[in-house]
């Protein structure tokens, strides 16, 4: 089942991003999803301002490098677009009971371009491989059908929260 919405209307807005990640302001970086294949692919949009956080010391005299939008960031929300891929049949976003999302690793990251505020990111994630609970990701950030991240390779997995919680003080046998 392919889920496509016209360029001015979300297959998924916030509210159903939000429960799907456990992420909020200021770190929920996905503004809406745009097409959607559960299990398969997803494309989604994250536009840039300069009212975020991580521009807030930046005075009048600033220059244009300091407004690029930071590498981590970019990929943080290249990651949480996966994760509603990852999670979309199965939403848990409280994470202290059900299945809890892991980052486990990434490869082959590049950046093509700065990214810059009022530019929208556009990305594009596809399953490549699911192993049980463990996904692997591959997918790109665009801006304006440019290219300014590839990602080969993302790891996520799903792990039941009882197995993360901490075995309290004298109870390790």
């Amino acid at each position: 089942m392919t889920t496509t919405a016209p360029a001015d209307t979300a297959v998924a807005a916030s509210a159903a991003i939000r429960a799907r990640l456990p992420h909020r302001y200021p770190m929920l970086l996905v503004d809406r999803v745009t097409e959607l294949v559960p299990g398969v692919r997803l494309t989604a949009l994250k536009a840039v301002t300069s009212n975020e956080p991580w521009y807030s010391g930046l005075g009048p005299d600033a220059a244009e490098e300091d407004f690029r939008y930071p590498q981590t960031l970019l990929i943080e929300s290249w990651c949480q677009a996966a994760g509603v891929l990852a999670t979309w049949d199965d939403p848990n976003p409280e994470v202290l009971n059900g299945k809890v999302m892991l980052f486990g690793g990434i490869s082959g990251v590049e950046y093509h371009r700065p990214v810059l505020p009022g530019d929208v990111l556009e990305h594009r994630i596809e399953l490549s491989r699911a192993l049980g609970d463990t996904l692997i990701f591959e997918g790109v950030g665009t801006v304006g059908g440019n290219t300014v991240l590839t990602v080969e390779r993302a790891v996520l997995t799903l792990r039941p929260a009882g197995t993360l919680r901490p075995v309290p003080s004298g109870a390790e046998n």
